[in-house]
């Protein structure tokens, strides 16, 4: 079968599977196929992908949704989603974007056209379809005009007495009031052509990322081969000593920023993904500088590669489907939110779960880039897990984990406190950053009196408290900030405690 849409007078091409183009291709959406008469046999060779011949049984009605691509153009991502033309181009069906218009409108009370297509992300073209179905079926009635813009866009909807009746029946399972979900399967493909592996990064592209840290060569060189496998890396050391650091910086490395959808819909489920809290926005026009933003499917959101840092509050269920009978929808674990990006496990070892409860949890999807999680029906749900993961703990690692496990983490790295030329070096970066003048008699005068008499260890964000401690002293007596011995001794004694 063969779908054409067009955006913006652009052909785009619906390819079946076993159709291979030679040229390199965007995928733009996922269309809803016309119903095809297939029998139950068949469509279990379609999830296998084989063309084994089978004898028809009965038959069922079925939809199935079709990749659609274009080719790719200079400097373009390999996936773009495009703002659908037609509810088939959404990948979901007429009834479930109608239940979902009319939550919020049962949410909302009376809103125009334009209020809808604000809350449900879709274009207009496909609310106005929508509504004049429901209003024909007598769920909504129109009560005016709201005097701006033209057609219906512009018209006050409201449910009717029988959409109220019909919403209380849709409340019972589903209580999900956000943006319209994209289908799982787009998800997946989505997931899979914005894939944080496959790199070959070089020590050369790393450096300008890490320019305001001071590391040893050793870090890049182990840094760099994790970073290029995508999947683990464990760091140790005592605290402070940048390891958070580093990952920041290293999610930086892996650049290109991605989308994220706002939720996804398998079996008539949504499962929330996009998270405010975790995800970090970009602007559309740095994925697709070529493009306006309006011909985007905004159920995406172009955000950064994610950062998820999770700590000592971790626990089992964060890493489950979350469902609530009080919503009716699911939130997605924290592994979920992290894909085409990175999960950091800091202070691992300190957690509610026991290490090694935590890392049996990961050893099939390290391994396999699939996690399987459970949904409340007792289905098992296959989810990409595209997921740079790094342990970082201030403990001794085989106090935590078995050998088994380390030979799973093939990249570890200790993360150690700098030697005297490193901390002296820190410090003179973090004096530039505050526009302190640079006194090495000062840094000597603290190293001897300091680290070296009371046989203290260096740290590496002792340099960065310092000198915020300095800025605050100088502030306080109103006179620029400067080193001399009264005040490195001042801010020593209120930093550091005396037994250590």
């Amino acid at each position: 079968m063969d779908i054409r849409e067009t955006v913006r007078g652009q052909a785009v091409t619906a390819v079946p599977k076993n159709e291979k183009s030679e040229m390199k291709q965007t995928l733009v959406g996922m269309v809803l196929s016309e119903p095809e008469e297939l029998s139950a046999e068949i469509i279990e060779l379609h999830d296998l992908e084989t063309d084994v011949p089978v004898e028809i049984q009965a038959k069922i009605q079925i939809s199935q949704l079709i990749p659609v691509t274009r080719p790719r153009q200079p400097s373009e991502p390999s996936f773009l989603p495009q703002m659908p033309t037609s509810v088939a181009a959404t990948g979901l069906s007429h009834g479930f974007i109608e239940e979902l218009c009319l939550k919020h409108l049962f949410q909302g009370g009376a809103l125009r056209g334009t209020d809808l297509v604000g809350r449900v992300h879709l274009p207009a073209t496909i609310i106005e379809e929508i509504m004049e179905r429901l209003r024909k079926n007598k769920l909504v009635e129109i009560t005016g005009s709201s005097g701006m813009g033209l057609g219906r866009s512009s018209m006050v909807f409201r449910l009717t007495q029988a959409g109220h009746e019909f919403v209380a029946n849709i409340l019972e399972r589903d209580r999900y009031f956000g943006p319209a979900p994209v289908p799982y399967k787009y998800y997946q493909q989505a997931v899979g052509l914005q894939t944080i592996r496959g790199n070959a990064f070089r020590k050369d592209d790393l450096e300008p990322h890490f320019h305001d840290l001071v590391l040893k060569p050793a870090v890049f060189d182990a840094i760099g081969p994790a970073m290029n496998s995508g999947k683990a890396m464990f760091l140790h050391g005592p605290p402070g000593n940048g390891k958070t650091a580093v990952c920041a910086r290293m999610t930086a490395c892996f650049g290109g920023d991605i989308f994220i959808p706002h939720a996804v819909l398998i079996d008539d489920f949504v499962i929330r993904v996009y998270d405010e809290n975790l995800h970090v926005e970009s602007l559309p026009e740095r994925i697709a500088p070529s493009m306006e933003p309006n011909q985007l499917d905004v159920r995406w959101v172009a955000c950064r590669r994610p950062m998820v840092v999770v700590g000592g509050e971790l626990e089992m269920d964060d890493l489950k489907l979350r469902y609530s009978e009080s919503v009716r929808y699911y939130e997605a674990p924290i592994q979920m939110k992290a894909n085409n990006g990175m999960l950091l496990i800091d202070d691992f070892g300190r957690q509610r779960i026991s290490p090694r409860e935590l890392l049996n949890r990961w050893i099939v999807p390290l391994e396999s880039e699939v996690d399987y999680l459970s949904m409340h029906t007792g289905k098992k749900l296959a989810v990409p897990f595209d997921v740079f993961v790094v342990f970082s703990t201030n403990l001794e690692p085989r106090e935590l984990v078995d050998d088994a496990f380390l030979r799973r983490v093939g990249y570890k790295l200790e993360v150690g406190r700098p030697d005297e030329g490193v901390y002296s070096e820190i410090f003179r970066k973090e004096c530039l950053k505050r526009q302190i003048s640079w006194d090495p008699d000062m840094v000597e005068y603290l190293i001897e009196e300091h680290y070296r008499k009371p046989c203290r260890p260096f740290n590496a964000c002792e340099p960065r408290d310092l000198l915020s401690q300095v800025v605050d002293l100088s502030n306080y007596h109103g006179h620029k900030p400067t080193l001399d011995r009264h005040i490195i001794d001042r801010v020593v004694a209120n930093y550091f405690i005396n037994k250590f």
